[in-house]
């Protein structure tokens, strides 16, 4: 009786301790774990913030350091929102991701606007891709360098103001570029839908398998898994192990799962679920959780650049507004509170270790 008596009070002890809080997502990946987020919400945003150093330990800004927002004219950079950003990630110990340099949607209209010249036209690109890529030389980890460059289902060139005026040679170019400005930065090649499209996937390979051949400065590959609920898992995983053979980092860059449909295009939205139900969320956790473990399964460690879903709040998301849609694609809800996709996706993410 006597040791029964003196064991009760350490049981009453343990049962009155606080229950631990669950540790961030980054705690849980070997890998850098990142987000999505706009210059103002990292900068001035508080609770923002308290997520991002909870969670996260990479960043990639949505918009604010594409070429339309700090190249508005031939003889204009707007440096402050991304000096900004540079300082607050070195401080906060996080990585910075650079997006993009070369995309059709991101190139200011004064470039767009220009008589089709191919030496005009490369010579914007050297000086804007040295200078920008210099200025933030060891303070961005890698870029991607040319953004969707390729089209759907068929696998064609984009038929870009740099693609109708230099070629396909000017993705070439933008990577000797990139690599001569920051020759440490991991340089990615970034794509949507070639986790799903398999005739764009090999294009892209192949496009890939070219540059290496001529010994371009590529090291990365972007995957930005915009995915939804009904995305062949299958495929994905074919896609993810495809390109992984290259030897180059794999990045999945922006993530987001949906439940309903779109045609890839502004206001192409296919609402099919209007209401939000207590089994679609637990089926999103499940889906967040294969991509993490799918990523694991098919990328081997060395070549895992990270994961990075594309904002983590449905109250921040970008698919209600670009595809005129109502949907709840993100690991947070409209309160910045965990759903049930983030457990998930943590429980995904702790494989790796």
């Amino acid at each position: 009786m006597k040791k029964l008596f003196l064991f009760l009070p350490s049981l009453i002890l343990l049962a009155c301790q606080p229950t631990q809080t669950p540790s961030g997502l980054k705690e849980n990946a070997s890998f850098p774990v990142g987000t999505a987020i706009r210059a103002h919400q990292i900068i001035n945003d508080s609770a923002m913030q308290a997520i991002v150093a909870k969670d996260f330990n990479s960043i990639t800004l949505e918009n604010s350091m594409k070429m339309y927002a700090v190249h508005q004219s031939e003889s204009d950079y707007t440096w402050d929102h991304v000096d900004d950003v540079v300082d607050y990630a070195q401080q906060n110990q996080l990585r910075l991701h650079g997006h993009a340099f070369i995309w059709h949607s991101g190139t200011p209209r004064w470039i767009n606007e220009m008589a089709p010249d191919s030496a005009k036209l490369d010579q914007i690109m050297e000086e804007y891709i040295l200078t920008y890529g210099s200025r933030y030389k060891g303070k961005v980890a890698g870029w991607d360098v040319v953004n969707e460059a390729l089209l759907d289902s068929t696998g064609t060139y984009r038929e870009s103001i740099w693609y109708e005026t230099m070629g396909e040679g000017y993705i070439a170019r933008a990577f000797e570029l990139a690599h001569q400005a920051d020759p440490e930065a991991v340089l990615f090649y970034n794509d949507f839908n070639i986790e799903r499209d398999t005739v764009k996937l090999h294009a892209m390979l192949r496009m890939v398998d070219k540059l290496k051949a001529q010994d371009v400065p590529i090291s990365g590959i972007g995957f930005q898994m915009h995915i939804r609920m009904d995305t062949d898992e299958e495929t994905v995983e074919y896609a993810l192990k495809k390109a992984a053979e290259t030897g180059l980092q794999i990045h999945l860059s922006e993530i987001d799962i949906i439940f309903n449909k779109h045609d890839d295009t502004p206001g192409g939205g296919i609402q099919i679920y209007d209401e939000l139900t207590e089994e679609m969320l637990q089926a999103q956790a499940e889906k967040y959780q294969w991509l993490a473990e799918a990523y694991i399964r098919n990328v081997p460690a060395e070549q895992r650049y990270g994961m990075t879903v594309w904002g983590f709040s449905d109250k921040h998301s970008w698919i209600p507004s670009f595809f005129n849609l109502n949907d709840w694609p993100c690991l947070f809800d409209e309160n910045m509170d965990p759903k049930p996709a983030y457990h998930g996706y943590m429980k995904g993410l702790g494989n790796s270790k």
